[in-house]
């Protein structure tokens, strides 16, 4: 079963109605992280499309990324609860929520503008060149598990 196409406006007004139902109270259903400190970790894939914030894995551990861990982010089946996260990922900061929010909004956006002809063979920094596919379920799935972890 095919997930739905966050590169289209419909799923993509879905997504941003979703996080404009979180509050700062939203408690998680499982997981440590608070409401704000989960946005944050929501744009560390978009980060890494979209700024130099995060560098390229080692060649080693790229192979490893690619090789074992690729299959599981952009395949269609939702993630576990509780699942270990890469360190890059991880957030325990105090972060402040409506700039977190916001942050998130305005990535969703940019995707779905650039739509997926800018997608297309782009090069992850952790999985290499990935098609729109792949691309739609890294970043659809990894959304809407944290928007369900919240019960949005």
């Amino acid at each position: 079963m095919a997930l739905p196409n966050i590169f289209t406006k419909p799923v993509t007004d879905s997504v941003i109605e979703r996080i404009h139902q979180l509050t700062p109270a939203s408690q998680p259903q499982w997981g440590k992280m608070n409401v704000a400190q989960m946005m944050a970790h929501c744009c560390v894939p978009y980060e890494m499309v979209f700024t130099n914030k995060h560098h390229k894995p080692n060649f080693l551990l790229r192979f490893v990324l690619k090789s074992f861990v690729k299959k599981h982010v952009i395949n269609e089946v939702p993630y576990p609860h509780n699942s270990k996260t890469a360190p890059a990922f991880l957030v325990s900061a105090d972060k402040d929520f409506s700039a977190e929010r916001q942050r998130l909004v305005n990535y969703v956006l940019q995707t779905q503008q650039l739509g997926e002809t800018h997608f297309d063979g782009k090069e992850s920094l952790s999985f290499g060149p990935m098609s729109t596919i792949e691309w739609n379920n890294m970043f659809y799935k990894h959304l809407d598990h944290h928007l369900r972890q919240f019960g949005v």
